[in-house]
């Protein structure tokens, strides 16, 4: 993806807040040389971070007539409106070696044995997972093929096929588990007991 970014002169709180009220978003770039601080177009920016590939890939930013590699960071929000304050951005080559959390995209999960014959759901357990690459190597996302999961199977991170030079850096967890197969649960209908009629009570003879 691609944005186009505009160095930004003044600093400080004043500043910045001069800027979101212009409608533009303080940030900086940082790494392979010296920090720069720019701005941004708000609604641009947030429409483009409304997508996935903005937060997992290789970004594209032209800055003063240049293209830069660069990856999102971190952000920061409004409290409680839909306004960016701040981003930062890290400038990167094809040398690079980064860390990532990247999205995992499941395919084929209706398809399987577990869910078209046995009628189980399929767990997701994890949804992203962080990688260790060069920058010029990270993907968008993960594709995890469900497509042969079968009754009380579990699909393990060794069962996923990764790109050469993508690890995946589990923290310690050996083999960690990514999806799962749950049984189908059998929905229980429960009468409620109808209560028996109390017979209709006649009226007394009145006496003669």
């Amino acid at each position: 993806m691609k944005f186009t970014a505009f160095e930004r002169s003044l600093q400080g709180t004043g500043a910045s807040r001069r800027l979101r009220f212009a409608g533009k978003v303080p940030g900086i770039v940082y790494g392979a040389g010296e920090a720069t601080t720019i701005e941004l177009d708000h609604n641009a920016l947030y429409h483009a971070m409304r997508k996935e590939a903005f937060h997992s890939s290789l970004l594209e930013m032209e800055l003063a007539g240049k293209v830069q590699k660069v990856l999102l960071r971190d952000y920061q929000m409004h409290p409680y409106k839909q306004q960016v304050l701040h981003v930062d951005f890290q400038r990167v080559d094809a040398t690079t070696k980064i860390h990532k959390k990247i999205p995992l995209h499941f395919i084929n999960e209706t398809e399987s044995p577990a869910v078209k014959l046995d009628a189980c759901t399929i767990d997701h357990v994890v949804s992203m997972l962080e990688v260790e690459c060069l920058a010029e190597k990270l993907p968008e996302h993960l594709t995890v093929d469900l497509g042969a999961l079968t009754k009380g199977q579990t699909l393990h991170l060794d069962d996923i096929k990764l790109d050469a030079g993508i690890k995946v850096l589990t923290h310690g967890r050996k083999n960690p588990a990514i999806a799962t197969v749950v049984d189908a649960v059998a929905e229980e209908v429960i009468v409620a007991p109808v209560a028996a009629a109390e017979p209709a009570k006649g009226k007394g003879k009145g006496k003669k």
